[in-house]
């Protein structure tokens, strides 16, 4: 699992060469930074257990059964002692729902580094592939950071989640804007696009990080109306959905993956191994 702390200057410089927007990239760590202390590194060690064992909890018992007192027990302390490392449960269940989009977003970047960097198509096609196959592979973690959002105090920092959740997202969008950017499809006219609508197609923007002057309202609907297509079908079979009609929901994925991308411009290639006429149903 990932932790937001651990990228370090190569990695934040790989981002931005294949284009990520700098604002969803750890900041840049100070030359010659101070090196933390043993107290220090032992305080982050006992913080990563104790997220390492939420998780494991989480993935066993769902969020409701994440426990301060059975974490404490795990791993030969009070709860009392807990909180000096988190404020509380709340706190927690954040921090970990951050370490698992970072986890999700290394994923989605180890399938799209496979490809160079001009080769949009095959790196929309890889990063995408990989969400759908990181998400039914936890799909625990996954209802936690996609499902209905669990009920917290008030006074909880949500920012490392939600910070984490638009560096999961930077690479779609900044392929997208590529897409944008080439012309590779027509933008739909604005007529359609009430008050309402935009107000709502700002906000979602605006909380993924994909607000720019070059950005029209017109490309956020299409953007908007694509993740909700694909990121439907993966939910579905995340959520065992349709197991009472599919017993496999790849092919369907892979015939909205077709369609979808095809009307953006892009290439559609099946999977290595896979049979071309499998996604045929979009035609």
């Amino acid at each position: 699992m990932s932790n937001i702390a651990d990228e370090n200057d190569s990695a934040l410089t790989w981002r931005v060469r294949r284009g990520v927007p700098a604002h969803m990239t750890q900041p840049q760590l100070n030359q010659g930074a101070r090196r933390p202390s043993r107290r220090e590194r032992v305080r982050e060690a006992t913080l990563t257990e104790i997220k390492r064992i939420a998780r494991q909890h989480l993935v066993e018992h769902g969020a409701a059964g994440v426990s301060l007192r059975a974490i404490a027990r795990e791993m030969g302390m009070t709860a009392p002692g807990l909180y000096r490392y988190v404020s509380g449960i709340d706190a927690l269940l954040v921090l970990i729902t951050a370490d698992m989009f970072d986890e999700l977003a290394d994923a989605i970047i180890e399938a799209d580094s496979g490809f160079p960097e001009e080769s949009t198509d095959q790196r929309i096609l890889a990063s995408l592939r990989a969400f759908r196959r990181w998400a039914v592979e936890h799909r625990t973690e996954f209802a936690v950071m996609f499902g209905p959002r669990t009920q917290l105090a008030p006074d909880v920092d949500v920012s490392p989640a939600l910070e984490a959740g638009r560096r999961f997202g930077a690479t779609f969008f900044t392929l997208f804007d590529r897409l944008l950017t080439e012309q590779r499809f027509t933008l739909p006219g604005s007529e359609h696009i009430t008050p309402e609508l935009s107000h709502e197609l700002h906000s979602f923007a605006d909380t993924i990080g994909f607000s720019a002057p070059h950005i029209p309202v017109e490309a956020v609907s299409v953007l908007s109306s694509c993740w909700v297509r694909l990121y439907g079908v993966v939910c579905m079979e995340t959520f065992r959905h349709l197991n009472f009609v599919m017993e496999d929901m790849e092919p369907l994925f892979e015939s909205e993956l077709r369609a979808v991308l095809t009307d953006l411009g892009v290439e559609y290639r099946p999977p290595e191994g896979h049979d071309p006429t499998a996604t045929s149903m979009s035609d």
